[in-house]
Order: structure tokens, then C-alpha cells, then sequence
């Protein structure tokens, strides 16, 4: 019903900066939002931020606030994480999901993109 594509993905230095974007495809729409989750080797997944497709809400893991930004386009139909201040603890694979629920931030969500990688050397 729905298929999202990431990429924006790479390799910097601590303190550099990256965006990622995120195609979304499919009915999305409803106060439900799309999700920004990534996963380090040896670590559980976990949201990293998400945006309602209506109205714009956000959330964001604490360790980010401050240096991560999510945002929406319609016209385009993308979503964005504009990373900032990274480091290396940033080190994992970013994936884009949809359905997040703001009211329950536990449950998983059921589509997937095929994630991309995002590397802070020190």
C-alpha cells in the first residue's frame, strides 16, 4: 500500500552534516505520521524522529533535539532529516517507515524503505 525510498546517506567527520530524503508512495494521508529510524550494529532499532503528513507534528529521540530537524514536502512528497553537529554515535543505517502513531511511539510500523548508511568517523 505504501513503499518510501531513502538516500542522502554517506560517510563524514564528526561535526559534519548530511539530509536525508525520503520518497513516499501511497495514501499517507489521515494524522498519522512517517518516521525516521535507524539501527547500529549491535544496537535495537529505534525512532529517531517522525512527522505527521496533515498538520506537521513532530517528535525526536532526545539524544537529538537540537541537532536534527525533520520536514515534509507535498508537492514532492518527501519527507527529510537535516542531520547536523553528527557524531560518531550517529553511526547507523537510516530508514524512513510509515505508520508511526504519536499516541503509541512502540508500535512498529508495517512499510519499510530499503535503508540508507550513515557513517561519522571521529
Amino acid at each position: 500500500q505504501v513503499q518510501l525510498v531513502e538516500s542522502g546517506g554517506g560517510l563524514v567527520q564528526a561535526g559534519g552534516s548530511l539530509k536525508l530524503s525520503c520518497v513516499v508512495n501511497g495514501r499517507t494521508s489521515g494524522p498519522y505520521a512517517t518516521g525516521w529510524y535507524r539501527q547500529a550494529l549491535g544496537k535495537e532499532r529505534e525512532l529517531v524522529a517522525a512527522i505527521t503528513w496533515n498538520l506537521g507534528a513532530t517528535h525526536y529521540l532526545d539524544s537529538v533535539k537540537g541537532r536534527f530537524t525533520i520536514s515534509r514536502d507535498f508537492a514532492k512528497n518527501t519527507v527529510f532529516l537535516q542531520m547536523i553537529s553528527l557524531k560518531p554515535e550517529d553511526t547507523a543505517i537510516y530508514y524512513c517507515a510509515f505508520p508511526v502513531l504519536m499516541a503509541s511511539l512502540e508500535r512498529p510500523p508495517d512499510y519499510w524503505g530499503q535503508g540508507t548508511q550513515v557513517t561519522v568517523s571521529s
